[in-house]
């Protein structure tokens, strides 16, 4: 049984308004975005949302609980680990909506400021196409010549169906190299440019190994929105727009 809300709501019985009374909050969208990804400990949720005050995300997953959407529980390493409910898993095709129409409808430039090194790092780790990686052990380094040194890299290590994303070099050795700017790969990630558009065109260089090489478009990381992008970006005139 859903609890009811303690706050004011918007004093209707419509099933939108009693909706939006919990899922309209500042940042709320984007708690259960990282939920339904498989964050499920606090500090996770907030590499997804880094700009979120800790004091705010502890307010949003609390009325997430009380809601009867989120159950909490003391993980295994004594942290406390976050579980959508039924409830809240029926909010994935919400969610998704969303998503599908701020790609179509809102998506028509991305901002520097809303270009976050470390949080593409976190979304693609998530995205890479396990399926279609031809390798089952691989360290993958990006570089962004263009982002400030401290955050020009980040690396993946992928190890039998799990990637873990390392932004200090994990003293491995380096299958493949993938050197962009970051707008470029933000354009790849969200189904903008074509990975192997932007290869052939040199606006990503790639260096190391050739299985991997080859296979970049097939298993490159991708929005789960990347297909609902109405406006593909021409590569060229995309790499004019950052000179």
């Amino acid at each position: 049984m859903l609890l009811s809300m303690a706050r004011t709501g918007y004093g209707q019985f419509c099933p939108v308004a009693k909706a939006a009374e919990l899922l309209a909050e500042r940042w709320m969208p984007l708690v259960v975005r990282e939920l339904l990804a498989g964050s499920c400990h606090f500090a996770d949720l907030r590499r997804g949302i880094p700009l979120i005050s800790p004091a705010t995300l502890s307010q949003r997953l609390q009325e997430l609980v009380d809601a009867g959407v989120l159950d909490r529980s003391p993980g295994r390493s004594g942290h406390v680990q976050y579980r959508l409910t039924e409830a809240g898993e029926e909010l994935r095709p919400v969610i998704g909506a969303f998503g599908v129409w701020g790609q179509r409808w809102r998506q028509h430039e991305v901002r520097p400021e809303e270009i976050n090194p470390e949080v593409l790092a976190w979304v693609m780790h998530r995205r890479l196409d396990l399926a279609k990686f031809p390798a089952d052990h691989a360290v993958l380094l990006f570089e962004f010549p263009d982002v400030e040194i401290k955050l020009r890299r980040f690396w993946f290590v992928i190890d039998r169906g799990q990637v873990d994303v390392c932004l200090k070099n994990p003293v491995h050795d380096v299958d493949l190299t993938l050197v962009a700017s970051i707008r470029t790969l933000v354009m790849i990630y969200l189904g903008q440019i074509g990975p192997d558009a932007a290869v052939r065109s040199g606006a990503i260089t790639l260096d190391g190994s050739r299985v991997l090489a080859r296979t970049f478009p097939a298993w490159c990381p991708k929005s789960a929105f990347a297909g609902a992008a109405r406006h593909p970006v021409d590569v060229r005139a995309a790499r004019a727009q950052q000179r």
